[in-house]
């Protein structure tokens, strides 16, 4: 049948619709961008024995999420805005699961008086499903080398629809703890905070990998195969999250005025700025951290941390707030590094960043943005999403951290208890130290490193072999 302009929705295609589908289809491509810098860098600092494994488990657990997403997760978030219209969270998700009318629904043939702005709705599945994908990615930097792929694969699915309902709470305009006060402009508590959370159980079941805190039998130290991929890795995050930043701004009448995914009032070029100037301070004490400690990890983590601790409110701040917050920032992070390194915790991503950098950031909004108006819809003037009735508060960010964290806690604890049944969690250490790309791909480095070139006694057992074994406690008395 071919197609009847005369009985097409015009209102749903217009022009200045077009403009704003394209501003959000960026924001998914930035977000991609994300997704490619973060490989980079795991690729930069996996031991080289695992390194396709964990590359690939990464990608694959990224997938799962983002397919999840479209199955049944975004019904979860937009539903906040059915309950404002008093709709419920079954109307949406009926809606907008893979089979949903909206999903599946052509924008023109839609009345506006039905669900007006369709095409921006669909392309925020897509923008969504992607960072759904990316709470898998970061999630696997803390388990990688020690989790078993069934074992998180299934987290990854899981994790998905749980943090797709804790994006109903806490970010938005009109969800329930948003609505009370909780303001994170970014996402940082259901998308960092929640898996950081998890991390939290998992990290100290999982232990260490072989030769990361201390030297090991077989393995002397922990080697990374190129640390200075680490670096366009950064610098490809740095450059797709501005277009991801628009992506979380509303645009109203007249023409293209910018409120913030909370309704905070800000402008196109605050937000960027501000997120500009906390890469920058971050970056600036991550250096001086780096060269005091010799540490190169600081070099990293710096610009990182100040990301992450402005991220929550990049609508709000000014820039001179901004770039003091992110000169600040490294220094949660290096606090958090230095405590989890003197006690033996494997974990140095999730930890410093979203539990240090990132509390210090939604604790300096509460402080020093206290009062700053948002929540509701802008149109409504009167009732519980009035637009702008409620304001940041401290007490308000104190309950959003606990929430986001101990959701992630509470996540872990029950999975841990029924893979721990099922699949089982952990890999066994002999298979940590001959690299996971020969255990499940049958795949061998290309150099074998001098930390980890000694054979599995249990292999060199068998053989009669005691070459390459590392010398008795005898020997080294006698030597």
């Amino acid at each position: 049948m071919s197609l009847d302009i005369s009985n097409i929705y015009a209102e749903q295609v217009t022009l200045n619709s077009l403009v704003q589908n394209l501003l959000y289809a960026s924001g998914t491509v930035g977000a991609i961008l994300v997704v490619v810098g973060l490989l980079m860098i795991d690729a930069g600092t996996a031991r080289r024995k695992s390194l396709f494994n964990s590359t690939i488990e990464k990608t694959l657990g990224f997938f799962l999420g983002f397919a999840t997403y479209y199955v049944i997760g975004f019904g979860f978030w937009a539903a906040q805005y059915y309950i404002m219209v008093d709709g419920t969270l079954m109307d949406s998700i009926k809606d907008w699961w893979i089979g949903g009318a909206m999903t599946n629904s052509l924008a023109h043939q839609v009345d506006p008086a039905v669900f007006p702005g369709l095409n921006t709705f669909q392309i925020f599945v897509f923008f969504l499903a992607v960072f759904a994908g990316i709470i898998n990615i970061l999630l696997h930097f803390s388990v990688a080398e020690r989790m078993k792929p069934a074992a998180y694969y299934i987290t990854c699915v899981v994790a998905t629809v749980v943090s797709s309902a804790l994006s109903l709470a806490t970010w938005g305009s009109v969800g329930p703890l948003t609505n009370l006060g909780f303001h994170d402009f970014f996402g940082v508590g259901f998308v960092y905070m929640f898996p950081a959370g998890m991390v939290l159980v998992f990290a100290p079941m999982l232990g260490a990998r072989p030769g990361m805190m201390e030297p090991h039998p077989r393995v002397s130290a922990y080697l990374a195969p190129s640390i200075g991929l680490c670096a366009p890795g950064l610098l490809l995050i740095f450059a797709g999250l501005p277009t991801v930043i628009l992506s979380c701004l509303f645009f109203f009448d007249p023409e293209a005025m910018a409120v913030s995914v909370t309704m905070a009032e800000t402008s196109v070029g605050v937000a960027l700025n501000n997120y500009a100037l906390v890469w920058a301070g971050g970056a600036i004490t991550g250096l001086i951290l780096a060269y005091y400690s010799r540490n190169y990890a600081y070099t990293l983590l710096g610009p990182l941390a100040g990301y992450v601790a402005g991220a929550s409110g990049f609508d709000v701040y000014l820039p001179w707030q901004a770039l003091i917050l992110g000169l600040i920032a490294p220094l949660a992070a290096y606090a958090v590094y230095e405590f989890t390194l003197k006690r033996g915790i494997d974990e140095h991503k999730l930890f410093p960043l979203f539990l240090g950098a990132g509390t210090l950031g939604m604790v300096f909004l509460g402080i020093f943005k206290a009062g700053t108006p948002r929540g509701g819809y802008l149109g409504i003037e009167e009732g519980a999403y009035a637009f702008q009735h409620g304001e940041i508060s401290l007490l308000m960010q104190l309950v959003g951290i606990v929430v986001c964290v101990g959701t992630g806690v509470v996540t872990a604890l029950i999975l841990s208890v029924i893979l721990k049944a099922t699949v089982g969690l952990r890999v066994d250490e002999d298979d940590q130290i001959d690299g996971l790309d020969m255990l499940y791909w049958e795949l061998e480095p290309d150099v074998i490193t001098h930390a980890d070139n000694v054979p599995n006694p249990r292999t060199a057992a068998r053989s009669g072999s005691t070459a390459g074994m590392p010398p008795s406690a005898d020997a080294v008395a006698r030597s």
